[in-house]
């Protein structure tokens, strides 16, 4: 079975599997800015409004299409992640 970004975040962490967080949440665990992951929020909601052929049938929100898209772009492993990488920087 594939986890979820979310998914293997939560195991990452020592969360319950599909335990939901915060932007201010996943920002103090990570030590990435909320600014950057706001940012990649954001592109998720506009791709969820803009591209709607795209998103897969489970999702119903563009909150949580983009709260997908930060949990993907936060692990290096992903696509988003090379893609979004421009917008996570380190909290000093």
């Amino acid at each position: 079975m594939v986890l979820t970004y979310k998914e293997q975040f939560n195991k990452k962490y020592g969360f319950k599997k599909d335990q939901s967080h915060s932007l201010s949440e996943i920002s103090k665990i990570t030590g990435f800015k909320k600014s950057g992951l706001q940012t990649i929020y954001n592109k998720g909601v506009g791709a969820f409004k803009s591209n709607p052929q795209s998103v897969r049938k489970n999702v119903k929100s563009a909150a949580q299409w983009a709260m997908a898209r930060v949990y993907a772009a936060i692990n290096p492993k992903s696509k988003a992640h090379k893609i979004d990488k421009i917008h996570l920087k380190k909290n000093k």
